[in-house]
């Protein structure tokens, strides 16, 4: 999630959980109606980091694709240094930023006269869902919702919900995501949905690092102080997910950033997952129980009864340990003309929600993720997340593709 305050910004993504770091004082810089991040949470970096170095290991190796250790390689990065901690190297010339592994050979003369000429105009046809009234629109100011806290067990209540965490250079962070599913893996998705801003800085930055997923966390809904001497089991009940691949827009990381709500309408990604310790053969769908569909042609705003957001809030009056809930019937909210209209609700969750998914009646009436939260005030009050359309059917498709069959 990322924020709006008239006087004030505040990259609440990257600073306002660290509650023993000066940078609390440092957080509200100076700037007119900006919009920030403010939904992912903040660790410490140096607590985390003997386990996240020694993460993801087998026999003390690390494990990484070949793919991923040539593109290591080319930037100069020793793979066996990385496991003792090298990845805190957050040097520019060292933080991988690239969508992905792109090729293009050159087919010499295949854009020929003839099939340029011939090449037809997209269809422009309009159907009962098209949005190009909303362009631009932005509704009045939504009543704030307060957030209902979903009862434990969070499996039983909510089994698609999570947290992604991640490590950036402002220290170990957190954010909201959602199982959802994988049409090449029917029944057996690996998949997971959250914000762009969870997986990647957008356009001064490049790909986080040591990114998983844990399901149901703190199922039980134990509260903040019983939870500092809770098990693994009893905080992470099904397991530690690590990401082997993540994508998000293209949009995104060109233009994204923690200010000015730059890219705020293509803030969405995917996660493929695989379970930290090898698990029994059973996917991520399989091991929770369930995943949701997603729905790219949700219907425009005027025809929603109400949506659904839910994530785990950290910033006060939260904590970050127990999962929340907000309904409400959303408005539009237009950062930029040329971009889509995001979908707009009263909701008092702050940050430490981002990527938390949004629940509606899909085009088939039933229940399906329809977006994600990206923004929200500083003092919050209302989210707002992408409208999820072609761009995010290309993301969820690719990564999809990239493992079916596996």
């Amino acid at each position: 999630m990322r924020s709006i305050r008239p006087s004030s910004t505040a990259h609440r993504g990257g600073r306002t959980r660290r509650r023993t770091s000066p940078v609390l004082a440092a957080v509200a810089l100076v700037s007119a109606l900006a919009l920030t991040t403010t939904a992912c949470e903040s660790g410490d970096t140096d607590a985390s980091a003997d386990a996240s170095a020694t993460a993801g290991t087998d026999d003390g190796k690390l494990k990484i694709p070949d793919d991923i250790k040539d593109r290591l390689k080319e930037h100069g990065i020793d793979i066996d240094k990385w496991r003792d901690g090298a990845w805190k190297d957050w040097d520019k010339d060292k933080w991988l930023r690239e969508a992905k592994d792109y090729v293009n050979p050159i087919i010499e003369d295949l854009w020929d006269p003839d099939r340029m000429r011939d090449a037809e105009e997209p269809d422009q046809g309009v159907d009962e869902n098209d949005i190009s009234g909303d362009q631009g629109v932005t509704d009045p100011t939504p009543e704030p919702v307060q957030a209902a806290a979903v009862p434990p067990s969070y499996h039983t209540s909510a089994p698609t919900a999570g947290k992604v965490f991640f490590d950036s250079p402002e220290g170990t962070m957190v954010c909201s995501a959602t199982v959802v599913q994988d049409p090449a893996n029917p029944g057996k998705s690996n998949m997971v949905w959250t914000a762009g801003h969870c997986v990647h800085a957008g356009k001064k930055g490049g790909w986080y690092r040591n990114i998983a997923f844990v399901p149901s966390y703190n199922d039980a809904g134990r509260s903040a102080k019983e939870l500092e001497s809770a098990t693994k089991e009893e905080i992470a009940p099904y397991g530690v997910w690590w990401g082997d691949w993540a994508q998000t827009s293209d949009q995104w990381i060109e233009q994204g950033g923690s200010t000015g709500g730059d890219g705020a309408s293509y803030d969405f990604a995917v996660i493929h997952v695989t379970p930290e310790k090898g698990g029994d053969g059973k996917s991520l769908e399989e091991t929770v129980g369930s995943a949701l569909p997603v729905d790219f042609n949700a219907p425009a705003v005027p025809k929603v009864k109400e949506m659904a957001a839910i994530g785990y809030p950290a910033a006060p009056p939260y904590d970050g340990q127990t999962l929340y809930r907000c309904q409400d019937r959303p408005g539009r909210l237009s950062i930029s003309s040329s971009d889509p209209t995001m979908y707009r609700i009263g909701c008092s969750m702050t940050a430490g929600s981002s990527g938390g998914g949004w629940v509606a009646a899909g085009s088939d009436g039933k229940p399906a993720l329809v977006s994600n939260t990206s923004i929200g005030p500083v003092t919050s009050g209302w989210l707002a997340g992408p409208r999820l359309g072609e761009d995010a059917k290309g993301v969820y498709d690719s990564v999809s593709e990239k493992f079916a069959g596996q």
